[in-house]
């Protein structure tokens, strides 16, 4: 009889074959452990790369169509045109004297903010009373919505009620109101981009600062002891401890403040929509006014695009020093 012994009990093959199925199945699953990680973790990772390509990805593929394309407001239709915008923007004298002046603020702002931000990240780091409370207000200037923010300061540079040159004029260093020594901060073409810079300093080094701090807090106490029993003074600990540390770190806040320094439309235009004779004009406020002011939709995607080579370097840069941390 099939499937049973002599004496009448189950037969022992059998039992091995109805275990053994199981076990055969078992050792060969249809995913195996690592698959399943590798999917689990792209499924993460799904809703973060979903949004980026559609906040990021599909606007840069847009500007990519416009800027080879003549398309313009008060044409519903656009035609390939290929590199001809690209080339009458290189044509035009305001274009370089819009990048010469993107360069320049760029650079500025990434050394003052570089500056004032690692500074204010020591000072925060020390105990004091109302430590938690300077802290908070430390993040106002980069959380306040920019257009109130921009416009407070557009009254503080104001030729005749500048706060600024009220507290300079009581301090001596400039001459009192009416004399030549009184400085028209936006109106001058030598002050105006200083003026652009201070206020795009002032609103985004908070940002270096809190940067700066997480890296500096993740840093165990007892690497920066051991270094104060080496004999290491304070900069020296900051150069050799610190900051192999917290590498990278500083490389993801330098890249992101480095998109921040660039984009900056805001600040600009709504302090001096690029003037006084184009000595603030930047290429984010060049291709506003070509592209949606001007109506010249093509031209003006060209011009933005134009930020990409200044970007590229940076990115470079964060990515290979990241890479040889890794080994």
């Amino acid at each position: 009889m099939t499937g049973s012994s002599l004496h009448g009990g189950p037969d022992p093959m059998a039992r091995a074959a109805v275990v053994s199925v199981p076990a055969r199945a078992a050792e060969r699953p249809w995913l195996t452990h690592g698959a399943r990680r590798l999917m689990f973790g792209y499924t993460l990772l799904a809703p973060a790369a979903l949004y980026v390509l559609l906040l990021v990805g599909a606007p840069f593929l847009f500007s990519l169509y416009l800027a080879v394309s003549d398309a313009n407001v008060g044409e519903p239709i656009a035609h390939f045109v290929g590199l001809e915008n690209f080339k009458a923007a290189l044509e035009m004298d305001v274009f370089w004297i819009s990048l010469r002046n993107s360069v320049v603020f760029l650079v500025v702002a990434a050394v003052l903010k570089s500056l004032l931000g690692t500074s204010l990240a020591f000072l925060l780091l020390q105990d004091f009373k109302g430590k938690k409370l300077i802290r908070g207000l430390v993040v106002i200037p980069f959380t306040l919505p920019i257009a109130i923010s921009v416009l407070s300061w557009k009254w503080m540079y104001d030729s005749q009620f500048s706060v600024i040159n009220w507290v300079l004029s009581r301090m001596g260093l400039i001459g009192q109101f009416g004399t030549e020594g009184w400085p028209i901060w936006l109106g001058d073409p030598k002050l105006a981009l200083v003026a652009c810079i201070l206020v795009n300093v002032w609103r985004t080094f908070p940002f270096s600062a809190i940067v700066l701090l997480a890296g500096f807090t993740s840093v165990p106490v007892e690497v920066i002891d051991a270094a104060k029993v080496d004999g290491c003074s304070f900069f020296q600990r900051f150069r050799h401890v610190v900051v192999p540390m917290i590498f990278p770190i500083l490389m993801i806040g330098f890249l992101f403040d480095t998109v921040f320094t660039l984009s900056d439309l805001s600040v600009v235009y709504l302090l001096t929509q690029g003037g006084p004779a184009n000595a603030t004009k930047i290429l984010p406020v060049l291709a506003y006014q070509i592209g949606i002011q001007a109506g010249s939709l093509g031209r003006g995607a060209a011009i933005a695009l134009f930020l990409v080579p200044l970007l590229i370097p940076a990115l470079i840069l964060v990515l290979r020093n990241l890479k040889r941390r890794e080994y």
